[in-house]
């Protein structure tokens, strides 16, 4: 078999033939085993091959693989929005669903456009939303995402991210050691945010989208794609005003933070704050292609019937790995889980940090965790990343890169990972600090 007939526009991490995968292992085809921090870019929360949502997708697919939902309701679409009422707050109470992120997050801003009758959108630096035309324009996470396709959509508008390791304030006065502890005391706002990002947002609102032709703002609750950044709980609470301050509607893209990645169901549950939009994707069918975004009954009803839809969303099979992907991450406790091996593992990472100054910072909630890597003069080192990568896989610890800079590595293993294969992780990763030092 030959990979020549595959288009090169796919990024390659590793050259990994896979021959099979279960739990947090992947498996080649030469024999080799390979731990799994990357989740299928936080895909497989669930871990590889789970038991149940197999056979979920096996009796479904035995019974109907395909049912267009303009045509007929099929069951396992009920089990799923029954499934989703039981973890989502009372007031996001309906859902559309689709096959990916980008077209979730594509299709909640049309929603905001037609519940608001306004045009613009505003995004934030380091954000990823997603490679269509559209979602490219909201994605500012790197310019190789959009460079060659430009012009992309108009009326898209990028703000400050509320990122404490690398504040324009913070990095006035302080040195990388002092804004590291700052970006571990930020997100429960220990660090007393100073408010740049909320203030350059207000600017933002007099000088180039007025609030009156805004439709909504759209952020992850924790950066994603930008560098696995918590942000103060002050920033979201701060948009969540702006927003009934100026009738903005306020969209959480939880395409990767969603279903037990960051401790909670969703890391909107850390902040408190409710958007009005929520999109998911990735964690929430255990790899099998399906997404949906999520409102109030008051806020779908002004989204014109016919306005927007699609072939495949919601996919029977998808649709039957959604449902027991819930039941299994509840009966499980996979969520409990997250948090306490995130504990685990940020504990393991900043003991390191003491020891290895090329780590800047290391941030995260549950099992989304992120080391930054700087150089001798506290900038970013791509270098140094790319050779810990590299030497993890060598020993057969899959992990991936992120951050405008491709400076940070991003820990993200399947929630069903144990406390002693966190440690043989972090074991791998010193060895490879060690080795790259």
């Amino acid at each position: 078999m030959s990979k020549e007939n595959l288009a090169p526009v796919w990024a390659r991490a590793f050259d990994i033939d896979v021959d099979h995968a279960e739990g947090i292992y992947i498996h080649d085809t030469q024999g080799q085993t390979y731990m799994d921090f990357t989740s299928g870019i936080g895909v497989t929360n669930t871990g590889h091959a789970h038991p149940r949502v197999v056979k979920a997708i096996q009796d479904q697919a035995a019974k109907m693989i395909h049912g267009q939902i303009g045509v007929v309701t099929g069951k396992a679409v009920l089990d799923l929005t029954d499934q989703l009422r039981q973890i989502l707050p009372p007031q996001i109470d309906t859902y559309f669903f689709s096959n990916s992120g980008a077209e979730a997050i594509e299709a909640s801003v049309k929603l905001a456009k037609q519940a608001t009758g306004r045009t613009n959108v505003i995004t934030f630096e380091g954000s990823f939303h997603g490679r269509t035309h559209m979602t490219m324009a909201m994605t500012m996470s790197k310019t190789s995402y959009r460079a060659g396709y430009q012009p992309l959509p108009s009326g898209v508008f990028g703000a400050p991210y509320a990122h404490c390791f690398h504040c324009p304030v913070a990095q006035r006065t302080m040195d990388v050691a002092e804004r590291a502890a700052l970006s571990a005391s930020c997100p429960t706002d220990g660090g007393h945010c100073c408010g740049y990002a909320l203030d350059q947002l207000r600017y933002l609102l007099k000088t180039q989208s007025a609030p009156q032709e805004t439709a909504a703002i759209v952020v992850e609750p924790v950066l994603g794609e930008g560098g696995y950044v918590v942000p103060p709980n002050s920033f979201l609470q701060g948009l969540r005003t702006i927003c009934d301050e100026y009738g903005i509607m306020l969209i959480f893209d939880e395409v990767q933070t969603g279903f037990g990645r960051t401790g909670k169901f969703f890391a909107m549950e850390h902040s408190g704050v409710m958007p009005d939009i929520l999109v998911l994707a990735k964690g929430l069918a255990s790899g099998m292609p399906l997404s949906a975004v999520a409102a109030s009954r008051k806020v779908m009803a002004k989204w014109t019937p016919g306005s927007h839809g699609g072939t495949y969303g919601p996919n029977l099979v998808s649709a039957a790995a959604a449902a027991e992907t819930i039941r299994v991450m509840r009966d499980e406790k996979l969520i409990e889980n997250s948090a306490a091996r995130g504990e685990q593992l940020m504990a393991g990472l900043r003991k390191l940090q003491a020891e290895f100054k090329q780590i800047g910072d290391v941030r995260g909630l549950g099992c989304m965790v992120a080391t930054e890597f700087v150089d001798a003069h506290g900038h970013a080192d791509k270098a140094i990343t790319d050779r810990i990568v590299k030497t993890c896989a060598d020993h057969k610890l899959l992990m991936l890169t992120c951050g405008s800079y491709q400076n940070v590595i991003r820990w993200i293993p399947p929630l069903v990972v144990t406390a002693d294969q966190i440690d043989e992780a972090l074991r791998i990763f010193a060895a490879a600090l060690d080795a790259a030092a």
